[in-house]
Parts: structure tokens; C-alpha cells; sequence
């Protein structure tokens, strides 16, 4: 396969419609619907609840699939084919969420856990083909193409979607209900119309599948102990992970019940959807920002920054009472979401071996998706019990507290100097 600049844009372009899914249903409109309209006749608390076992659900069932989906990667000759299954129930998933309506509540979770799986499930196909698209020197420059396609992509859809609940009548729209059914079609709509270039110019490299001796689901739990086995002999990194593990939890956590939790507490739709768009945007500068910051004041302490900036932010989350509050939050959120995240990967990364990189990072994926199962359960589980969501989101102190510790344990000096080491 050629690895051109048309082969390139054809594979960035996917994650442009793909990033839909990521801001219009994990983190925006449809955790409004689902409080608003499919749970009407329930507490609001407890729908609040059910939305965070839904999350835990879909990830879990993630983070289960992406070894049997990673060892499939990389022992078939058929990516673009697992690729395909898996975007298309993404889409059809999408697509479906628009013709529910009140008291769907059940219904609209198991669409979403659907749609959580084809959207995860694809990415891992999606990105082994990264190393096909580009050759080794181009890989981090095509790799953040996609990623900024990414931002980007999402942001424009869920502008568009803010634009259509805002002033539904603009484009003949009965209601805001209408309006968010819509949105949820256009996601699988314009994931499928950029997905094209894809399908159409991207082709597995011509291999015979590689011969195997156990099944699938063996081969892809095995992979994950083994890595996991050779990381455990890097001190400082597998404290990190540790440490990540937990933060990471609970900055999944934010991202995807603060909206249902604004909705339960009396926030606009309006606001919240308008708040989040604000997130998405302000999160791009902000990204590069820790990276330089990074430089001057290395990435540990840049890191710890934005930790104790979601500190405060929970803190906010319990006492928030006003939109105006939930502006301030999701502003926070944009200031420190991506820097956390790009800092997370960039410390991992100085700490693995130069010939581990591909199984470590593997595993450090992987893994990341199984850190989120926990933060949206416990937080459904303590507002269920004590029938006030303030409780769930001020569990995830918790989570920051805890990971702010032992992330203090972590000497990325000598975790990058065990690495260089073990590389020589």
C-alpha cells in the first residue's frame, strides 16, 4: 500500500467522523436525552445512576475485547474488515438512538453500550494501521493529524448539533427533543461519510494470516500477563501506572457523567450543551500549553498541576448549583483534560524501553480502558444509596487523591534511566 499524503488524509479523516461519537453521545447530548427524555417517569437520581453502570458496562466490555481484538490485529489479514463490522454498529447504533422517545431508558443504554463498542472497537483496528499508512520517521506527525482531525471533527459536528437544539426551528424542527434525535442520526451520518476515504483507499497489505496454535481470546489475555509481568521489572513504571490507573478513572468519570449530573441538578440543556462545546475548543491550545510547560518545569509537576486542578474541580462539581458554576467547570475541564492525558502517554513513554514500545503501549491502552470501568460505577453507586449524586462525584476525591500520592513515588529520571538501560 502506498503511503502517500492521499492514503494519509484517507486514514486521519476517519478519526474526524469518528470523534463525533466521542463528543455528541459519550459527552454532551446524550446524557441530556437520556435524563430528560428516555428516563422521564424515574428519579432523577437514579437515572443519573443507570448512566454511570451503562458507562462502566460499555467500558468493561471494552477493555475485555481489546486483547482478543488486538492479538486478531495483529495475527489476521483482515483489519479493514473487523474495522468495517465494527464502525458500521458505531453508526447503525448512532443512527437508532433517533428513533427513541420517553421511558426508553433501557433501551438507549443498550444502544449506547452498542455504539461504545463499535466506536472503541474500531479504533484499535483504525490505529494498526497506522504503520502501513506511514513510514517510521512520518508516524508521530501522521499520528497527530488524526488526532487534531479528531478535535476538530467533533467540534464542528457538535457545533452544528449545539446550532440545531438552540434554534430547532431554523431548520424545521418541531422541538429540542427532535433536534437532539437528529443529532444522534447526523453522528452516524457524517461518521459513515468520512469514514469513505477509508474503505475506499486503505487495504490490508498483502500477508498470509500468521499461524496459530491457540484461539484468539488465549493468545490476547496471554499477551496482556506477559507484558505485564516484563513491566512489573520497571519499578518507577509500574508505580505510574498505579498512579494512573486511579486518576484516570477519575477523569473519565468527569467526562462522562458531568452533563447528566448538571441535567439532575437543574442546569439548562442549553447551558450544559453550550459548556461543553466551550470544553472541546478551549482543550486544543490548552493541550500545547502543558506541553511546553512540561519543558520548563518538567512533565511530573506539570502533570501533578492539572491533578490538583481536577481536585478542584470535584470540589466545584459538589457545590455547584448555577449554570454559571458549570461553565467554570467545564472551562477547568478544557484547561487541564488534554494536558493530563498527553503528559500521561509522554511519562509512560519515557520510561519504556526503546524495543518495548509497541507491547507497552499496547498494554498501556488496554489498560487505561479497564481503569474506567470503576469512577462511573462507584459514582452511580454511592448516588444511588444515599439518593444525592453531590456524594458520587465527591467520591472521586478519592480517585485524584490517591493517584496524586503514589504518582509522588514516581522518579521519571531513574524510571528512563532503568529504561535505557534494559535497551542497551
Amino acid at each position: 500500500m502506498k503511503k502517500d499524503k492521499k492514503t494519509q488524509l484517507s486514514w486521519a479523516l476517519y478519526d474526524f467522523g469518528n470523534s463525533a461519537f466521542a463528543t455528541t453521545m459519550l459527552a454532551a447530548v446524550l446524557p441530556i436525552f437520556y435524563s430528560n427524555v428516555a428516563s422521564k417517569g424515574i428519579e432523577s437520581s437514579l437515572a443519573t445512576s443507570y448512566w454511570g453502570y451503562a458507562n462502566s458496562i460499555a467500558v468493561l466490555i471494552v477493555a475485555i475485547l481489546a486483547p482478543i481484538l488486538g492479538a486478531i490485529s495483529d495475527f489476521s489479514a483482515a483489519k479493514k474488515k473487523f474495522l468495517r463490522f465494527f464502525a458500521f454498529m458505531g453508526m447503525i447504533a448512532s443512527i437508532l438512538l433517533a428513533f427513541t422517545g420517553e421511558g426508553d431508558y433501557l433501551f438507549v443504554a443498550l444502544l449506547f453500550i452498542v455504539g461504545s463498542i463499535g466506536f472503541s472497537g474500531g479504533n484499535i483496528f483504525y490505529d494498526a494501521f497506522l504503520p502501513e499508512v506511514a513510514e517510521e520517521k512520518d508516524m508521530d506527525k501522521v499520528s497527530s493529524k488524526g488526532f487534531a482531525l479528531g478535535y476538530v471533527g467533533g467540534g464542528i459536528l457538535l457545533l452544528i448539533n449545539v446550532l440545531m437544539i438552540l434554534k430547532f426551528e431554523w431548520f424545521g424542527l418541531s422541538d429540542v427533543v427532535m433536534a437532539m434525535k437528529v443529532s444522534f442520526a447526523m453522528v452516524g451520518i457524517w461518521w459513515f461519510i468520512f469514514s469513505i476515504p477509508l474503505l475506499k483507499n486503505i487495504h490490508d497489505e498483502k500477508k498470509s494470516p500468521i499461524k496459530r496454535d491457540r484461539s484468539y481470546v488465549a493468545i490476547g489475555f496471554s499477551r496482556v500477563g506477559n507484558t505485564f509481568k516484563e513491566i512489573s521489572q520497571f519499578k518507577h513504571l509500574l508505580i505510574f501506572l498505579f498512579a494512573f490507573w486511579l486518576y484516570n478513572d477519575g477523569i473519565s468519570t468527569i467526562i462522562r457523567m458531568a452533563t447528566i449530573y448538571g441535567t439532575e441538578i437543574g442546569i439548562g440543556q442549553n447551558d450544559l450543551i453550550i459548556a461543553l462545546l466551550i470544553t472541546q475548543f478551549v482543550g486544543i491550545p490548552c493541550t500545547f500549553f502543558f506541553g511546553w510547560l512540561a519543558g520548563k518545569i518538567k512533565p511530573k509537576k506539570a502533570l501533578l498541576i492539572t491533578l490538583f486542578v481536577y481536585l478542584g474541580i470535584v470540589i466545584l462539581g459538589y457545590f455547584m448549583k448555577s449554570a454559571l458554576h458549570f461553565y467554570l467547570l467545564a472551562t477547568c475541564v478544557g484547561l487541564v483534560q488534554g494536558g493530563a492525558q498527553a503528559l500521561s502517554r509522554s511519562i509512560f513513554g519515557r520510561m519504556v524501553p526503546e524495543n518495548k514500545k509497541g507491547e507497552f503501549f499496547g498494554f498501556y491502552g488496554i489498560s487505561s480502558k479497564f481503569s474506567a470501568v470503576f469512577g462511573p460505577f462507584v459514582f452511580g453507586f454511592i448516588g444511588q444509596i444515599t439518593g444525592n449524586n453531590r456524594f458520587g462525584i465527591l467520591s472521586l476525591i478519592v480517585f485524584f487523591i490517591a493517584g496524586i500520592l503514589i504518582l509522588s513515588f514516581v522518579n521519571v529520571e531513574k524510571g528512563a534511566e532503568a529504561a535505557r538501560k534494559k535497551t542497551a
